[in-house]
């Protein structure tokens, strides 16, 4: 994958996953970065969940508003949490409760440039008592990309994940396999033609070894 596949992505537009730790992050940032070569973006995730640091203080380090900073775009959240669980138990552990419609009426506010957001675990991850991310979040409408991990478990993960969007009448512009989170390099293709048998939207896998392991650096 290449800059220009990024580039061509749809403003507004929501970065998913279909679990925890698959990379989200990672791709707003190279989405990001893409976008900022033709003007402003602004950044947003409606729900922070994790923000601190090995002894339990807050710390920047540990926020993905962080990473998109250094990218140059705008960066906001509209509620952060402590405490790296669902954004329903990381509320409840400290006394509060996610108002939908502020945080629905938030991500809809005007932006600088481009505008990207980024969801929270996976996409039925609970929000509050009796709503889920992706019945939230559908009534934005808004079209997606979809983060999975490259190796075993994500054919799985990606085809439940896919059908649950579609079903819900979101449109997936791509899903992007990322195996620089569980180093599954030589699965992820393989596990990327099988998705192309049953998927409609694009699949694209996210750089080789030696692409990840040089931007790290």
């Amino acid at each position: 994958m290449n800059g220009s596949f990024f580039a061509a992505l749809p403003s507004p537009l929501w970065v998913l996953g279909t679990d925890t730790n698959v990379g989200k992050t990672w791709v707003s940032a190279r989405i990001a970065k893409a976008w900022l070569q033709e003007g402003s973006v602004t950044y947003r995730k409606p729900f922070q969940c994790g923000v601190s640091d090995d002894e339990g203080d807050a710390s920047d380090l540990a926020s993905d508003l962080w990473i998109l900073q250094k990218t140059g775009a705008v960066a906001e959240a509209f509620a952060s949490f402590l405490a790296p669980v669902s954004p329903l138990a990381a509320a409840e552990a400290e006394g509060r409760r996610l108002d939908l419609d502020a945080a629905l009426a938030w991500c809809k506010r005007s932006s600088e440039g481009r505008l990207l957001l980024e969801g929270v675990g996976g996409l039925m991850v609970p929000l509050t008592e009796n709503r889920h991310f992706l019945a939230w979040a559908s009534d934005l409408r808004i079209p997606c990309v979809l983060v999975a991990r490259g190796g075993l478990g994500t054919l799985n993960h990606t085809l439940l994940s896919c059908e649950a969007l579609m079903l819900r009448g979101w449109r997936i512009e791509a899903v992007v396999l990322n195996p620089g989170m569980d180093q599954s390099f030589q699965a992820a293709e393989g596990n990327a033609k099988v998705l192309r048998r049953f998927l409609p939207m694009r699949v694209e896998v996210l750089n080789s070894e030696s692409d990840i392991e040089n931007e790290r650096t």
